[in-house]
């Protein structure tokens, strides 16, 4: 959804907590505090419970718990993180909505990644995947001269697998290991495993990287190019998942400049998020059934 769509959609606060309450409850209300659904429509958006006496609306124990930001700003960032291909600062997102403070502006930004979290990858990673690994973290001076690049590096690794058919991809931030030690063959097992078990059917494209030799061992089907040769070897490379990488990367890089490893996975989850429902209609009502199950805190 775009900008003039979604101000034609949701023109007041009143259209917001309309579209919220047919999104969490279509049509019968549901009390937070005890579950019931009986109760009774109070003044504005407010209901009290028949059971439990208490009073709600439709935003408690949800993303936008006890906001002071009008829900249409809430939409408008929705829809300004989706529609940007590389994310969106904080100082950003503070200008384009008139919000007071940039620590307001990171707050929403943060909750919002939260709520951009696909839980339901293991129906993808069916047929062929592409795994590989980045490293994302700053520069080092100019002046040092032994500058490590990729793996070796200090800087916080992340390990990604493509589904190359469905285009869909899913990424773990890593635990960092000393400088110079390499991930470990478990490291990137676990990763696989956590979005598939299909050992039988399932085709593993990886680069060279000896860690990978344990996906064989463990009974996966492992096709390797060597990097050092080529770049593809027909049906065997790498080139999807890299390719993801790059707009990881310009987006980091060229948008939010540095990230803290503590949200590194936050972001991650955005990137991810953003490719996989790139051409979806439907990734802004995703992000918003998402939103109502996640508490604010």
């Amino acid at each position: 959804m775009n900008i003039i769509q979604l101000f034609n959609r949701f023109k007041n606060q009143e259209d917001c907590i309309n579209y919220l309450e047919k999104v969490r409850w279509n049509g019968t209300p549901v009390c937070p505090y005890c579950g019931s659904n009986k109760s009774s429509k109070g003044t504005g958006r407010y209901y009290t419970c028949l059971k439990c006496n208490n009073g709600f609306s439709v935003t408690v124990g949800t993303l936008f718990h006890d906001t002071k930001i009008p829900l249409q700003k809430w939409f408008i960032a929705i829809s300004l993180i989706l529609n940007a291909k590389k994310g969106i600062s904080g100082l950003q997102l503070q200008r384009d909505l008139g919000i007071g403070s940039y620590q307001t502006a990171w707050r929403m930004l943060r909750l919002i990644r939260k709520a951009m979290v696909d839980d339901n990858m293991r129906k993808y990673f069916q047929e062929i995947v592409e795994m590989d690994e980045t490293y994302i973290g700053g520069k080092p001076p100019k002046f040092k001269k032994d500058n490590k690049r990729g793996r070796g590096t200090n800087k916080q690794p992340v390990i990604g697998v493509m589904d190359r058919l469905e285009k869909k991809v899913y990424c773990r931030v890593a635990n960092k290991n000393e400088e110079g030690k390499q991930l470990s063959g478990k490291q990137l097992l676990e990763v696989l495993e956590q979005v598939s078990t299909k050992k039988k059917d399932l085709w593993v494209m990886t680069d060279e990287f000896r860690s990978y030799n344990l996906l064989k061992r463990s009974g996966w089907n492992h096709g390797v190019i060597d990097h050092s040769v080529e770049f593809a070897n027909g049906d065997v490379h790498t080139n999807t998942i890299e390719s993801f990488w790059a707009i990881l990367k310009r987006g980091i890089y060229g948008v939010y400049h540095n990230i803290s490893a503590k949200y590194m996975q936050q972001y991650i989850n955005e990137f991810c998020f953003r490719y996989n429902n790139r051409d979806e209609n439907t990734a802004f009502d995703l992000v918003m059934r998402k939103a109502l199950l996640i508490k604010s805190c």
